[in-house]
C-alpha cells in the first residue's frame, strides 16, 4: 500500500478549532502484538498501516504541522531484530512515497532527529523525499527518526555556544534563540500531544515545543487507533479553555 493512498475520506469531518501543530506519539505497538501471540515486529508492521491513515486524515482536516514521534534515541536498545526492522519499514515508507508524490495530496514532509546511526542508503531516500514534497503547501508531516527532546534542546544550545564564540552578545539570546534552532522551527510550538496505548508522559518527545501543550490519553494502542480516535481528541481539544498560564 502506498504511503500516501486514500483509504477513506475525512472531507465532511469539521471542526471550529483545530491544533496548528498535532504531536502524535505511536505506542503500544509491541503489546498490541503480544495480545495477539505475534512477534514484537508484527505490531511495528500493522502500526505503519495505522500511521498512513492518521497522516492522510491530518491532511484531509487541515492540521497545518503534525509530528509523529517513529523512532526515538532511546530506541536503540531494543533487539537488534526489531531495529532493523523498523529501519526495513522505513525504507518502505519511502519507497512508496517516491513513487506516489503525485498522490501526496500537497503534503510536505520532513524528517528530524539525529543522522547518526542511520544508513546512507535510507538518509538519501530521506533527503529525496524532502526535496520532492519542499514545493507542498498542505499539511507538513515532521517524521521524528534517532530522535530526542533532551538531544534537540542540546543541539539548539550548541548553535547558539557558536554564535557566541564568534561574537554575538550573549544579552541577545531569547526564548526565540532556542525556537529558532529546534527541528520543527518554522512550525509553532504544539497544541495538543495525542499518547496512545494506556501511558501517560512525554517519553522524550517534543520537550521545548510542549510548554503549554494539551494532552490527549487514549488507553487503545497504536495499531488499534482509527480516525474516529483522532476526531475525538480533536473534539476534545475544541472544547477545553486554553489560558497560556494567564
Amino acid at each position: 500500500m502506498a504511503i500516501f493512498s486514500k483509504k477513506k475520506d475525512s472531507s465532511n469531518v469539521k471542526f471550529d478549532v483545530l491544533p496548528n501543530h498535532l504531536g502524535i506519539i505511536m505506542d503500544g505497538n509491541g503489546r498490541w502484538a503480544k495480545k495477539r501471540g505475534l512477534v514484537r515486529t508484527a505490531g511495528h508492521k500493522a502500526g505503519a498501516e495505522v500511521f498512513r491513515d492518521i497522516s492522510h486524515a491530518c491532511g484531509e482536516i487541515g492540521i497545518p504541522y503534525v509530528t509523529f514521534y517513529a523512532f526515538s534515541t532511546e530506541n536503540w536498545r531494543r533487539p537488534k531484530s526489531e531495529v532493523d526492522t523498523l529501519m526495513s519499514l522505513f525504507k518502505s515508507y519511502l519507497l512508496d512515497a517516491k513513487a506516489n508524490f503525485e498522490e501526496s495530496e500537497n503534503m510536505k514532509i520532513k524528517f528530524i532527529g539525529e543522522k547518526d546511526g542511520i544508513s546512507q542508503e535510507l538518509l538519501d531516500l530521506m533527503n529525496e523525499a524532502e526535496e520532492k514534497t519542499a514545493s507542498h503547501t498542505g499539511t507538513t508531516i515532521f517524521l521524528a527518526i534517532n530522535y530526542g527532546g533532551r538531544q534537540e534542546i542540546l543541539h539548539a544550545v550548541k548553535e547558539i555556544c557558536e554564535d557566541v564564540k564568534n561574537g554575538k552578545s550573549i544579552d541577545e539570546l531569547t526564548e526565540a534563540s532556542i525556537s529558532s534552532r529546534i527541528y520543527t522551527s518554522e512550525a509553532p510550538d504544539a497544541d495538543l500531544i495525542i499518547r496512545p496505548s494506556g501511558e501517560e508522559r512525554l517519553s522524550n518527545f517534543l520537550l521545548w515545543q510542549a510548554a503549554y501543550s494539551e494532552f490527549y490519553y487514549s488507553d487503545v494502542l497504536w495499531p488499534d487507533f482509527k480516525r474516529e480516535d483522532l476526531y475525538k481528541a480533536l473534539t476534545e481539544f475544541e472544547n477545553r479553555n486554553r489560558r497560556f498560564g494567564g
